[in-house]
Parts: C-alpha cells; sequence; structure tokens
C-alpha cells in the first residue's frame, strides 16, 4: 500500500522547547513502511536537530522567517505543498497552525491537523478568535494536549466541539549525556535535601513564586538547597530576588543543561510553579527519574499526577501551600520512594512510541473520513 504522505510545520526546530521535542519524537517515532514524512520549519533549526531528521530519513524545508512580516518565504512551501501532494499537514503551536491551515486549504490537502500545545487562554482577544473562527473552521482537527485545554479551546475560543481531539504529547527521553555529579559541584553531600526545577525561564513558569516557597522551605528544612536549570528572559530578576531574599548561597542556577536526567536523579524532589501549562514533558521525565514532583494544578497537570498518591498538586501562586508540600516530601524518604513508584506504573501510558500510535491511529482515520467525503481514494 502508498504510505500515508505528512508534512509536519513547526516554527523552530530545537530541543530546547517542549512542543519542538515533542515534534521532533513524533516524527521520528511514526512507523516508517506506513507513513513518508517531511518536516518544515518556518523560522529557525538547530544543526543538531536537522541532523537527527536527516538520520531518520525525514526530508526537510527550512524557510528562515524573521518575522511576522516575512511572509514571502512562504511561497517555497506552497510550491512543495503543490508537487508533493501530502495526504496531511499537521502543525504545531500558533504560528504554523495558522500559516498550515491556510495553506492546506489553498493546497487542497485532504486532511489538516492543528496542534495547540499551551497558552493562558486569557487576554490576546485576536488570538482567540484566529483560534476559533479561523483554525477551527479550516483544520480538520484541532488537538488538545490536555482535557482542560479542550474544554477552554470549545468554551472560550468556540472551537467546534466536534473539531477537538485530546492527546497528551509523550516522554521524549533526551539523549543520554554522560553521567555528571550534580551534588559534587555543588559542593554538597548525599544527605542534603535537594529540589529540582527544570525550566524555561520565562513568566509563564512563575518562579518568582517558587523563589519564595524556597524562602519558606529553608526555615524548617535548613540546609536545604535548589536547583535552576534552564535560561530564558527571567534570569536576570530571579537572580536578584534570591539575592534579596537572602538565600543566593542555596539557589544555584544552573543554565541549560543537556544532563537533566543526571539533574533529576541527584535530588530529592522536583517543582513546577506555572501559572499555565499545556502537558509539559518535564513531568514525564520526573517520573522516569523516579523523583516526586510538586507542581501547580495546572493544565494537564492534574491528568498526569493523582495529587497525593503520585506527586502533589497545589494551587497556582500560592507560595505557602507550595512549600508546605515540598517540606512534606523532604522530610519523609519514605513517602517519596512510595510516590514516584506509583507515578512510575504509569510511564508505559505516557511513551513516544504509545502516543505515535494514537497518532497514527488518528491520521488513518481522518484520511478515510476524507476519501468518503470527496470519494476519491487518497493513500491509506
Amino acid at each position: 500500500m502508498p504510505r500515508i504522505r505528512i508534512l509536519f510545520m513547526i516554527d523552530y526546530l530545537v530541543d530546547s522547547g517542549g512542543a519542538e521535542r515533542f515534534a521532533l519524537g513524533l516524527a521520528t517515532s511514526l512507523p516508517r513502511d506506513r507513513f513518508e514524512l517531511w518536516m518544515c520549519s518556518t523560522r529557525s533549526v538547530e544543526p543538531e536537530t536537522a541532523a537527527a531528521l536527516a538520520q531518520a530519513g525525514i526530508k526537510q524545508l527550512h524557510l528562515g522567517r524573521r518575522s511576522r512580516w516575512d511572509v514571502h518565504r512562504f511561497a517555497k512551501l506552497v510550491a512543495l505543498v503543490r508537487r508533493e501532494r501530502f495526504d496531511i499537514i499537521h502543525s504545531h503551536m500558533f504560528g504554523s497552525n495558522v500559516w498550515g491551515s491556510l495553506i492546506g486549504r489553498l493546497c487542497g490537502v485532504p486532511v489538516i491537523i492543528a496542534h495547540e500545545h499551551t497558552w493562558s487562554y486569557v487576554g490576546h482577544p485576536l488570538r482567540k478568535l484566529i483560534d476559533g473562527h479561523l483554525i477551527g473552521r479550516l483544520a480538520t482537527r484541532f488537538v488538545a494536549v490536555s482535557s482542560f485545554d479542550a474544554e477552554r479551546m470549545v468554551s472560550i475560543e468556540g472551537v467546534p466541539v466536534e473539531k477537538v481531539v485530546t492527546i497528551p504529547p509523550g516522554y521524549v527521553q533526551r539523549p543520554r549525556s554522560p553521567d555528571s555529579d550534580l551534588r559534587g559541584e555543588l559542593g554538597i553531600d548525599s544527605s542534603t535535601p535537594l529540589i529540582a526545577v527544570v525550566a524555561e525561564l520565562r513568566p509563564q513558569k512563575a518562579l518568582s513564586v517558587l523563589l519564595e516557597a524556597f524562602a519558606l522551605v529553608v526555615e524548617l528544612v535548613s540546609d536545604a538547597h535548589l536547583v535552576i536549570a534552564g535560561d530564558g528572559e527571567c534570569l536576570s530578576e530571579l537572580r536578584e530576588q534570591a539575592v534579596a531574599l537572602g538565600r543566593q548561597d542555596r539557589v544555584h542556577f544552573l543554565g541549560r543543561r543537556n544532563d537533566v536526567d543526571s539533574i533529576l536523579g541527584a535530588s530529592d524532589v522536583a517543582a513546577m510553579s506555572s501559572d499555565y501549562e499545556g502537558t509539559p514533558l518535564v513531568a514525564y521525565e520526573c517520573i522516569a527519574n523516579h523523583i516526586p514532583l510538586v507542581a501547580t494544578a495546572v493544565g494537564g497537570l492534574p491528568d498526569i499526577i493523582d495529587d497525593g498518591r503520585t506527586g502533589v498538586l497545589v494551587p497556582p501562586r500560592d507560595p505557602r501551600a507550595l512549600a508546605n508540600a515540598l517540606v512534606g516530601l523532604l522530610l519523609d524518604p519514605g513517602r517519596r520512594d512510595r510516590m514516584a513508584d506509583a507515578a512510575a506504573e504509569r510511564l508505559d501510558e505516557f511513551t513516544i512510541d504509545a502516543v505515535a500510535r494514537r497518532f497514527a491511529a488518528l491520521y488513518t482515520m481522518l484520511l478515510a473520513e476524507a476519501a468518503v467525503r470527496s470519494g476519491v481514494p487518497v493513500s491509506a
């Protein structure tokens, strides 16, 4: 049987963002005997990511847009879509969802899938209008990464309910780096209570709330330390806050790291203080590295964490609740182990291979529906 021809679209092909890592993981996990894949990055691509795609046999188009007004570069994409006659366009994140839906309809692609990974659904009335009345109408399906996001797509943005499908992202294991000695690097011993954060340092992550919580933690666990792995626009103000709180000797900013598994494996508890999330991949990484997660009850996190059994959920913007949850786990190693063991029992549900099977089934179903509507057979 002819393979199903799919074009993936995403703004940036990098290894640092959750949506980007998932898109790459999904593309490289779909079986090559059933699917022929292209990947289009509209803005930029890291050489390492391009090499990984090439090694997986995935053809690529990189447009190199520099601004939102740099639309003439889409001419190359239109030409590609018309020439290759794709069965499916599967776009990721808002910008690519807009252009993927428009170009897909313009070029007569049978199935168009828009995939939203995360946003707050607060403010930005133009974006809500575009999601609901442009992407939501042009796309065949609009993928949400959590039940919370799916509900808000319908109730806030007005996406037709029959267009929305919920599929959480999968656990994409990072390339294994040589094991590092985090505690030796920090100059702390194996018994020192250690909290870990792995995140892009942007306002959404509300890490200022976590620093407030950590100041409260140290009042009860006097030898606790906090490591923050990641980089971003909030780094300087977070450093200043740590100094203002008098905890700069206990808060370690590691920068962007490739040894995330080693960081999580060396820590006692992981923390997330986000104002909003989709379904963050780092939650799966905590499960895989046998470390319990304390997180705000936002987005898809309640779909992953069974509060009190496989992790702890707290309200957003509540440093006292976050601190209490962290202290409770730091002081109870047995409870930490029980939570990590219970969470690990579900990891098979979240692997990228399991999620790739769900998308393969979705692709096949939507193409069959398109064939019925048009009366013209498509690849299957």
